[in-house]
Formats: structure tokens, sequence, C-alpha cells
């Protein structure tokens, strides 16, 4: 079976990235993650990466334009000979023609029930609000921050006495089964 090849972005500890990687282990996954991106040279996630011999394109942006820098990261992901991308806590914003040369081939996944919560401190946000439920979303990627086509969500309900925290760690496992599964459904496609 052919294999579509992934880039993952990360910025951080990359546990969405680890999810993507184990579940690219399986036999009948219709994807190989091809490289990993970071804008962060010293970011955690690229440590997973490297134990599991998944090759890296590691830079700071700062210094460069938006443009500049996403050229630099398109040139590594088709150098890669990269399908599809997927954003894994890649906390930058893309420039448009980025995301123009990846329409329909780049996925995020965001804390939040979209298109509620957009941006960040998406759990602080819910639990000020007093909403009864919360959870993540994966979406294609477009122009406008968090506002891409939704594919697919995952909630869980928020209890009585849960802090911002502890509602991050029961969304995070949803992240962790929702990605891999609606990544696989997009490649399928």
């Amino acid at each position: 079976m052919s294999r579509a090849r992934v880039g993952i972005l990360i910025s951080g500890r990359g546990s969405n990235m680890a999810a993507l990687i184990e579940a690219a282990r399986k036999e009948d996954c219709p994807y190989e993650v091809a490289l990993i991106v970071s804008n962060v040279p010293d970011a955690a996630g690229l440590d997973y990466a490297a134990v599991n011999g998944i090759p890296q394109f590691a830079m700071s942006h700062k210094g460069l334009s938006r443009a500049e820098f996403d050229a630099l990261v398109d040139g590594a992901l088709r150098d890669a000979d990269v399908e599809y991308v997927a954003l894994a806590g890649y906390m930058r914003l893309l420039s448009p023609g980025f995301v123009a040369a990846w329409r329909g081939r780049m996925v995020n996944i965001h804390p939040s029930l979209l298109p509620f919560y957009k941006g960040l401190d998406t759990h602080r946000r819910v639990l000020d609000a007093g909403d009864a439920r919360h959870g993540c979303t994966v979406h294609l990627v477009t122009e406008s921050l968090d506002d891409g086509p939704i594919l697919a969500q995952a909630e869980v309900p928020v209890l009585e006495g849960d802090d911002a925290e502890a509602l991050a760690r029961r969304v995070l496992i949803e992240e962790h089964k929702l990605y891999p599964r609606v990544l696989a459904d997009l490649v399928r496609s």
C-alpha cells in the first residue's frame, strides 16, 4: 500500500505530533510521517521525532518576514515530498501564499468546539463562560484563524470543580484520538 507523506508543524512539546506518529506505525494507516518542522529550534517535540528517526527542519523565524519563513518551510516540505500538512501546536499564523499552496491538504487541531473560542486560552474562556461542554476540532486550514471547514469534533463535559488544567488534560486525550483518525480519513478521500 502506498502511503501519503505527511509533514507535521510544531512549536512545542508535540503531543499531537506523537499521536500522529504512533498512529502511522499501524499497518493499515494510510499516511507516514515524512518530516517534522518547527519554528522553535529547541522545541521538546523534536527530541521525540529524533528518537523515532523522523527527519526535521527546525529554524527560528526571528528576523524573517512571515512570507520569507513560510517559503523556507514550504521548500523543506516539498524537498521531503510531503503531500499533506498537519499543524500540531504550531503557534504561528501562516502567510496567505503558504495556505493557498496547501489548500485542502493542510489540517489543524484546535482545543475548542469551533466556531466557539478561536485563538488562545480556550479552556479558561470555556470555564469563564460557564459552558457545560468543551472539546476539540480538526479543520482544514484557511487564511482566517481557526476558521476553516470543520472535519470532525470530539466533546468532553465540563465537570464541577474543573480548572483550566484539568479540562485541558481531558480535551488533550480526545485530541490524541481524533486527530489521527481525521487525518487518515482526509488522506483516504
